[in-house]
């Protein structure tokens, strides 16, 4: 097997202006840290973000997504929450980010969707609120239900507790979150790994992500940014 570890400021080199990008993490658990530093220190603009919420703020932390917000290099975003993120909610209100905001269920599964080429699934998640409009609806059993459409993006960062060399991952308790399903939803999978092993060193029956869906692995060793 050929090994997929790549300089993180190469890798990162892959997004471009206007690419959708998924961004694994719940706050801080899980969050592609790195690879976010690094692609906040480069001029890419017009990102069109899909991730759980836009980063956690206030209580200190500015160490995820909200590197992107602050340089204003989302115009938008799809995720489920921005309570944490002031300035997020300041461009919000202001008009200079557009934010479609989606239920967690529905969020992941419409991501799952996008990996599994399902075209879309009924769910009663959101009706009767915001969340209905402008959205096919149907009765099912004499209950209403929404149709959500699958997510899908041109490039996903993960990130892991461990990943051998082809990008066999493991992840540790809930920083595995959305890593598994948004690596099968993206066009380009790149890794970010606390610790790289040789291939081989993971056991098979203990992987959690088989790197066949991994396109890149970048090391990210150090834990305070």
């Amino acid at each position: 097997m050929k090994s997929k570890v790549m300089d993180i400021r190469e890798a990162v080199a892959k997004v471009q202006s206007g690419s959708s990008l998924m961004i694994t993490g719940f706050g801080q658990a899980g969050a592609p840290r790195h690879l976010l530093k690094a692609l906040s220190e480069t001029d890419v603009t017009d990102l069109h973000t899909i991730s759980d919420d836009l980063g956690v703020t206030e209580y200190g932390f500015d160490q995820t997504i909200s590197r992107l917000i602050n340089k204003k290099m989302i115009s938008s975003a799809k995720c489920c929450f921005i309570g944490q993120n002031p300035e997020a909610s300041r461009q919000y209100i202001d008009g200079e980010l557009d934010i479609e905001f989606i239920p967690m269920g529905t969020f992941a599964e419409r991501i799952r969707a996008g990996g599994a080429g399902i075209g879309g699934f009924y769910t009663p998640t959101g009706v009767g609120t915001l969340v209905e409009e402008g959205k096919e609806t149907k009765i099912i059993n004499g209950k209403k239900y929404l149709l959500e459409l699958p997510l899908h993006a041109d490039v996903a960062f993960l990130h892991a507790w461990k990943a051998d060399k082809f990008g066999n991952a493991l992840f540790k308790y809930t920083a595995r979150n959305y890593n598994t399903i948004m690596a099968t939803a993206a066009d380009l999978v790149i890794l970010e790994a606390e610790e790289i092993v040789e291939i081989g060193q993971i056991p098979p029956d203990a992987v959690q992500l088989p790197g066949v869906f991994v396109d890149i692995v970048v090391e990210a060793k150090e834990d305070i940014l």
